[in-house]
Parts: structure tokens; C-alpha cells; sequence
């Protein structure tokens, strides 16, 4: 019988609208991996925040709501994540307007970071996993076998992100799609805790002029690179 492939993390990193889901979602479903939007984990205590009207300006309470939320990933027949809250299926409230607008702060609580931090360092532990977020290869898998940090020209990156809100239900001009990306960017890039940055030994990957499966071609080559080195 053939020994099963050594099992390894793959760690995406990138800012809102680089294409990270929509790849990790790919590069998952070829390697028979599982696929984990951290995200969405935020985004789903933001939804928890949201119901029991915690305030997203008291990082304390926060970081109590996160510590006795019980949230579960699962993952959906279509490849992407599902987000339990208590047992209940939350992935439709994710990208609903009114988390849209408290995610940001919620992210930013370290109290937060550290409960959720655990909880993806625990799944990526498990190997045969692609994780992507914004600190994946710095923070939270730091010793993966691949980790690649996907970027992309901002103007492509705006329409990227002006059609998943209107698939969403919430169209949005582009002029304001870019607002919202100049200030994610800005809040990414200069938090305190884990800020977006290209981790040590990643590789850049730009998708501006690449399709889905082209950006997903590069980085499943690099799996079989990284599982090449491991059989040496």
C-alpha cells in the first residue's frame, strides 16, 4: 500500500480583496486539504457581539465573549468554511453590513486574537490544511511548509470586492468600495497585534492579471515542492 503524502500546512496571507479565499478555497479542493478562512472567525464573534450588544470599543468585554463562545468550523459542501456559533450556522450573518462595520475593532481586541490565535493553531497543527487571514505565516503557522502572500493592484482589488457586496445584496459604488479597502489596509498594516506584513520565507504572489486557477497552479506547485524536500 502507498504511504500516505506527509502532511503539511499551507498559510495565505493577504489584504481584502487579493482573491486569498477564492484561492485557499481552490488550492483546498485539489489537494483533498482542509480549507480554513480565519476571517471568518472573527467576523462570527462580531455576529455574537452584535446579538448580545457587547460593546466592539471594550476589548475586555470582548475578550470574555470570546472566551465563552463556543465556535465550531466546519466545512460546507461547496468548499468554504461554515462558522458555527453554539451549534447555530452563522456563515450568512458574516457579511452583513452591521459586521461589515464592527469586525475591524472586534480583530483588534487582543483578548480576541489570543482565544482565536489557539483555536487555529490547534486545526493547523492537524496538517493537510490551507489556512488564510492576515497572519497566518507570521503569527499563527509560522513553520509552515508553504506560505505564500497574495497581493494585488488596488483597482483590481476594488472591483474584486465591489462583487461579492453586490452578490452579497449590498451594491456599493467603487469609489466607496476603495475607501473601505484604503482603511482596511490602513487598519491591517498598523495594528498592534499581528499586523499584516509578508512573513519570513513567503513567497509573493500578485494576482492582478492571474485567474483563479493560474494563482492556484503557482501555489500547489509549491506544495509539491515543499512535500519533494520532505521525501529527500
Amino acid at each position: 500500500m502507498e504511504a500516505p503524502p506527509t502532511a503539511l500546512a499551507v498559510a495565505i496571507d493577504g489584504p481584502m480583496g487579493s482573491g486569498k479565499s477564492t484561492v485557499a478555497r481552490e488550492v483546498a479542493r485539489r489537494l483533498a486539504f482542509r480549507y480554513v478562512d480565519t476571517g471568518a472567525m472573527y467576523r462570527a464573534i462580531a455576529v455574537a457581539a452584535v446579538r448580545r450588544g457587547v460593546p466592539v470599543d471594550d476589548p475586555a468585554a470582548l475578550a470574555l465573549l470570546a472566551r465563552t463562545t463556543t465556535l465550531t468550523v466546519t466545512p460546507g459542501s461547496d468548499g468554504a468554511s461554515r462558522v458555527l456559533l453554539g451549534g447555530e450556522d452563522v456563515t450568512s450573518e458574516l457579511r452583513s453590513v452591521q459586521v461589515n462595520q464592527i469586525v475591524a475593532k472586534v480583530a483588534r481586541a487582543p483578548g480576541v486574537r489570543e482565544v482565536l490565535s489557539a483555536l487555529q493553531r490547534s486545526m493547523g497543527s492537524q496538517g493537510n490544511v490551507v489556512m488564510e487571514g492576515r497572519d497566518i505565516g507570521t503569527v499563527i503557522l509560522p513553520d509552515a511548509a508553504v506560505k505564500v502572500f497574495l497581493t494585488c493592484s488596488p483597482e483590481v482589488r476594488a472591483r474584486r470586492r465591489q462583487q461579492e457586496l453586490a452578490a452579497s445584496g449590498t451594491p456599493m459604488s467603487l469609489q466607496a468600495v476603495q475607501r473601505i479597502l484604503e482603511e482596511d489596509d490602513r487598519a491591517a498594516t498598523t495594528r498592534e497585534v499581528a499586523p499584516l506584513r509578508v512573513a519570513p520565507g513567503a513567497v509573493v504572489i500578485d494576482s492582478s492579471g492571474l485567474t483563479v486557477e493560474g494563482v492556484a497552479d503557482q501555489i500547489v506547485a509549491l506544495v509539491e515542492h515543499a512535500r519533494g524536500l520532505r521525501d529527500l
